[in-house]
């Protein structure tokens, strides 16, 4: 089955005009056009699509997103030059999800500091408690939190 830009975009959920831009850049160069010029996209095409989506999603530039195209449109000879840059991203993006859970672990303390506060009236006694005297669920995100201010200064 064949489908348009504004059909293929909905199914990837970005909108037509990414696609368009994807394909200025070179990135689909597995494209069919009509005879009147339109772009037509394959079931098939779907598959790499969703493969530029990803890496694009990962913080990759479009520079080496089209290098990744260009490598997969020489075949099987590239097929260690591609693994080593999925590779490369796969850390990058183990990276950003430690540094994100990091982030979520500080958020979830500060959300109990600031309820115990406004439940009390005053941010004096959360500030003054000691971390053993802390609710047990929420001393792991405190230790985080005051082991990453050290780091800090």
């Amino acid at each position: 089955m064949l489908y348009t830009v504004g059909e293929m975009a909905k199914k990837l959920n970005v909108a037509p005009s990414t696609l368009r831009y994807y394909d200025k850049e070179g990135l689909l160069p597995f494209i069919e056009r009509s005879d009147g010029g339109m772009r037509m996209f394959k079931d098939e095409d779907l598959e790499l699509l969703l493969i530029i989506d990803c890496l694009k999603k990962t913080g990759m530039s479009i520079k080496d997103i089209k290098t990744f195209m260009d490598w997969a449109q020489q075949g099987d000879d590239t097929i260690n030059l591609r693994l080593q840059m999925f590779q490369e991203q796969r850390k990058l993006v183990e990276a950003q999800i430690s540094q994100l859970q990091d982030t979520l672990d500080i958020l979830k303390y500060k959300c109990w500091y600031y309820e115990t506060a406004k439940a009390v009236g005053t941010t004096s006694i959360p500030r003054a408690m000691k971390t053993e005297d802390l609710p047990e669920d929420v001393r792991p995100y405190k230790e985080k939190y005051d082991k990453m201010r050290k780091h800090a200064k």
